[in-house]
């Protein structure tokens, strides 16, 4: 019910943190994985990491901007020649540029950062329902946030890309469930990874409430996320479209 063997999955942002969880689970549960990054030398050690720890395994690695239609529509010309087909599709790719308040973010920060949680999961899913339709079956996994859920005085740009993913999430499901393809996501709490490494360090005062807030009673690890992101992209999952799944220690009950 849970075997990934013979899938394809295309993980933005794989070559480190969250995506890199989501793409050791994959590839654990029999997925060829496919990690999509700007950065090429992370995109090289993620690859060099994972088929070490996965010597059976199928990893690829491609450089693009998932916020530039271009640079997408080039990835995809280079994709297919070695793949006919992506059975499943992570949206991951993410970052957060912080302010004290709201205004004082400037309009190219706050561009840059809706574009890139946001407005690449339009870019991308576009480019792989087609062949999801003709195929019968797809999986799309878009990685929200706990600010999906609460408002930020500090990443007001973040919080309103987040949010912005639950509802384009439900959207997709309303409209694609019917040709057998599910849209999730996910939302990950306080996970300890290379973007929430200089919050830490910036806002000391907000980062010591997190862990006692948490009933975990700990901050989570980019694994944390896998056994999730595996039910989202398997057949277990075939009655799930729409919904979005906490996974943030209980972070967000309380």
């Amino acid at each position: 019910m849970f075997d990934l063997s013979n899938k394809i999955a295309l993980i933005t942002g794989g070559n480190g943190g969250i995506g890199l969880g989501i793409a050791e689970g994959y590839l654990q549960f029999g997925a060829s994985v496919i990690i999509v990054g700007r950065n090429e030398k992370k995109n090289q050690d993620s690859k060099e990491y994972l088929t070490k720890k996965f010597p059976q395994s199928k990893v690829s690695t491609y450089i693009c901007d998932v916020t530039d239609k271009e640079s997408v529509d080039k990835l995809f010309d280079e994709i297919y020649k070695d793949y006919k087909l992506i059975d499943i599709l992570v949206n991951n790719a993410g970052i957060n540029i912080r302010s004290t308040e709201p205004q004082e973010l400037s309009y190219e920060d706050w561009s840059l950062v809706v574009s890139t949680n946001l407005s690449s999961m339009h870019i991308m899913s576009s480019k792989v329902i087609e062949g999801m339709k003709k195929n019968g079956s797809g999986k799309i996994i878009n990685i929200g946030s706990m600010l999906s859920i609460f408002g930020s005085s500090y990443g007001s740009a973040y919080a309103a890309s987040k949010g912005g993913v639950v509802q384009y999430t439900k959207s997709c499901a309303d409209a694609w469930s019917k040709d057998n393809i599910q849209v999730n996501a996910i939302l990950p709490g306080w996970i300890v990874t290379e973007m929430t490494e200089k919050f830490r360090t910036t806002y000391p005062e907000r980062h010591s409430l997190i862990t006692p807030r948490t009933p975990a009673g700990r901050w989570g690890k980019p694994n944390d996320l896998s056994g999730t992101a595996i039910f989202l992209a398997s057949e277990a999952s075939q009655f799930v479209s729409g919904v979005s799944i906490p996974v943030d220690g209980g972070y967000s009950v309380r």
